[in-house]
C-alpha cells in the first residue's frame, strides 16, 4: 500500500512509522529484525530505510604512496526493503539519493524496486562525501533533489531515459521529499527553501517528511507557511529523543537543528547519560502527545538503531 493510501484510509487517526539504518557491512539481516521485532507491536504503517553513499579512504602502498579506495559502510538498502516486505508484510520506504549514482543507475535501481513490489520512495539529494566541503554530483547524476523528483515523475508517466523504448509500462511510485522546519542549512532563508519545496511538490512529490525538531512550535509554523505557499500535501513530523549529553552538540552540528533552552538547560543539569536518556524520552513523548492531539497524519521516529527508546515512547502515545 502506498504511503498516501495509508494516510487517506486513516484520516482521523495519527499513524506510527520509523526510520532505520542498514547495518554496518559484515552484519546480518538479523540485526534489522532485532530492531524491528519489538517495534512491530505498535503496527508501523511503513518503515523508512536510509541509503548511505560511498566514502573514500586512503591506504598506504608498499612504495609509500597513498591509494584512494571507495567503500560503502552500510550497503543493502534495496534488499533490506525486500526483506521487510517479505518478513513483516509492512511497506518499506527506501531512500533514493542523488549522490553516488548516474541517472541510468538510478533508473535501474527504480526498476528493480518496481519488480520487487516496492512502490514507496523518499527522494533526497543526500549529503556531501565526508572528504568534500560541498555536495558534488556523480558523473552523469543529479545535482538537486528536484531533478531526481522529475526523473521518477517521468517514469510514472512511462518516460524513460532511452527515448527509443516502445510499449513501456509506466512505474507507479508514491514518493515523498524532505522538509526542514528550521530550513535546509544551505538555503539562504526559509522563504527560498519553501519555494524549492513547492517546486518538488508541483513536480509530483506526494508527501513530506520533516527533519527532526525539538520544538513543536517550529513544526506548526512550518506547516502554516507551507499552506501559505500552496503546499498542501501531508507533512509528517520526524522525531528523535536526545539520549546522551554529547548529542546536545552532535545533533545541531550534523542536522542543523536547535534545542530549546528549556531542554538544553535540563540536560545540562543531568548527572549522567542515563538521566539524559530519561529526560529525552519524556520530552519526545510530550512532543508526540501534543502533535497527535493536533491531528498530524503520522509520527515518524528516527530510531538511529535503537528500538528501546522508540518503543517506550510509542507505548505512551499509541
Amino acid at each position: 500500500m502506498k504511503v498516501t493510501e495509508h494516510l487517506s484510509k486513516n484520516i482521523d487517526k495519527t499513524l506510527f512509522s520509523v526510520e532505520i539504518l542498514p547495518p554496518l557491512k559484515g552484519k546480518s539481516i538479523r540485526s534489522i529484525y532485532d530492531i524491528l521485532d519489538p517495534i512491530m507491536e505498535f503496527k508501523p504503517a511503513f518503515v523508512d530505510v536510509t541509503y548511505h553513499r560511498e566514502e573514500y579512504v586512503y591506504k598506504k602502498r608498499e612504495n609509500g604512496l597513498l591509494e584512494k579506495f571507495s567503500i560503502r559502510k552500510r550497503p543493502g538498502t534495496v534488499s533490506i526493503c525486500a526483506a521487510i516486505l517479505n518478513h513483516y508484510n509492512v511497506d518499506p520506504v527506501p531512500h533514493i539519493i542523488c549522490g553516488g549514482f548516474s541517472k541510468e543507475e538510478t533508473e535501474n535501481a527504480l526498476i528493480e524496486l518496481s519488480y520487487l513490489g516496492i512502490d514507496n520512495l523518499l527522494l533526497l539529494r543526500g549529503d556531501a562525501i565526508k572528504s568534500e566541503s560541498a555536495f558534488e554530483p556523480h558523473y552523469g547524476g543529479h545535482k538537486f533533489a528536484l531533478d531526481l523528483v522529475q526523473q521518477v515523475s517521468n517514469m510514472n508517466r512511462g518516460v524513460y531515459l532511452d527515448e527509443e523504448l516502445q510499449e513501456v509500462t509506466p512505474s507507479d511510485f508514491c514518493f515523498g521529499v524532505a522538509g526542514y522546519p528550521e530550513k535546509h542549512f544551505e538555503a539562504p532563508n526559509l522563504k527560498t527553501d519553501l519555494r524549492y519545496l513547492k517546486m518538488k511538490v508541483d513536480a509530483g512529490a506526494q508527501f513530506i517528511v520533516t527533519q527532526m525538531f525539538f520544538d513543536n512550535k517550529k513544526y506548526f509554523e512550518f506547516v502554516e507557511k507551507c499552506k501559505e505557499n500552496g503546499i498542501n500535501v501531508p507533512i509528517i513530523p520526524g522525531l528523535k529523543p536526545v539520549t546522551t549529553k554529547k548529542q546536545t552538540t552532535v545533533l545541531p552540528k550534523i542536522f542543523h537543528v536547535d534545542l530549546p533552552e528549556d531542554l538544553a538547560d535540563a540536560i545540562d543539569k543531568c548527572k549522567n547519560d542515563k538521566e539524559v536518556k530519561e529526560l529525552g524520552i519524556e520530552w519526545c513523548t510530550n512532543q508526540s502527545i501534543e502533535l497527535k492531539k493536533a491531528g498530524v497524519p503520522c509520527l515518524h521516529y528516527y530510531t538511529m538503531g535503537n528500538a528501546e527508546t522508540t518503543c517506550r515512547i510509542a507505548k505512551k502515545v499509541f
